[in-house]
């Protein structure tokens, strides 16, 4: 295979008929690992949202499991790429994340603005850093797919377009990154949480270039000290550097979506794991009212059995 042909064979097809088959071949074998980063950017950046970082706190699953909430949520959207939202294991994936997102009382707008980082940041990650630039038909499949999967979820008034949802991922961020003290924290725990990836006389250097990542307005609305600026200009050229040296490696001929090399939480992943066996516990007893969902609220069409 030539390098290009992944690309070509993406050209061919319909980005809305066949957005589940682009999105695999984009995600598993053309961006495996810069999919991978841009998610957790992507996680990182609802948190900036106080609404959202309000009910991560109330329940210290990110301060006690962090690497698990980070797992679970990995693989479980995993799960749907590699086999599909329709797949037997997909529609277990989904009915594991709706039964832990219908606990809570989470707005309507939270999950649909959490839903279109998953689609406009990769995309974003992908412009900068990629080792080609991103076809039309894989920003447009993107979109499609994860409109699928939001339907699914129950998410309702999700924008029948790819521009109207990206004005208002843009929009919602001009209105809702502001400072709070729960920001902050969960802001914190991730960070933290990234460090623990990697041996411990790196835990500095990563916590800085992290932060050397970071927008300025994600920066005020954790509430983090700016890195130097040649943190980020560095940790940018040598991503840009990595992805001149991909232009020459041959076409992954295998997708790496479900095949996860290791797993912090489930070591034996995905081998005798089943969807079903990932996921948060049910709401600690202590969780205020305000963050719980009473019998009376609905989440659109979601199914929960």
């Amino acid at each position: 295979m030539g390098r290009y042909d992944l690309r070509d064979r993406i050209a061919a097809l319909d980005p809305e008929k066949d957005h589940l088959e682009i999105y695999q071949i984009s995600s598993g074998r053309e961006f495996p690992w810069d999919y991978t980063r841009a998610l957790e950017f992507a996680l990182f950046r609802t948190y900036c949202v106080p609404s959202i970082s309000k009910l991560l706190a109330a329940t210290g699953e990110f301060r006690d499991r962090p690497q698990r909430r980070y797992d679970d949520t990995a693989l479980l959207m995993a799960e749907m790429a590699a086999h599909g939202y329709d797949s037997a294991r997909g529609r277990e994936a989904l009915k594991v994340v709706n039964r832990a997102h219908g606990r809570y009382a989470i707005s309507n707008d939270d999950m649909l603005y959490v839903l279109s980082t998953f689609i406009y940041d990769p995309i974003d990650w992908l412009a900068r850093y990629g080792w080609r630039p991103l076809h039309e038909h894989e920003r447009l499949a993107a979109f499609h797919y994860y409109r699928a999967v939001g339907t699914r979820m129950g998410i309702r008034g999700i924008p029948d377009n790819y521009q109207s949802f990206l004005t208002f991922k843009h929009s919602y961020e001009e209105r809702y990154f502001v400072y709070s003290a729960t920001n902050r924290e969960i802001g914190r725990y991730t960070v933290e949480l990234f460090a623990d990836w990697f041996p411990g006389f790196l835990k500095p250097a990563v916590r800085l270039g992290v932060r050397g990542m970071l927008d300025e307005r994600m920066l005020s609305a954790f509430g983090f000290d700016p890195a130097p600026q040649w943190v980020g200009k560095l940790a940018a050229l040598g991503l840009r550097t990595r992805a001149r040296a991909l232009r020459l490696f041959p076409p992954r001929r295998e997708s790496v979506l479900g095949k996860p090399k290791r797993n912090h939480t489930y070591p034996g992943y995905p081998s005798g794991y089943q969807p079903s066996d990932l996921g948060a516990p049910p709401p600690p007893d202590d969780l205020p009212a305000e963050f719980r969902r009473s019998s009376r609220q609905g989440q659109g069409n979601i199914d929960m059995t």
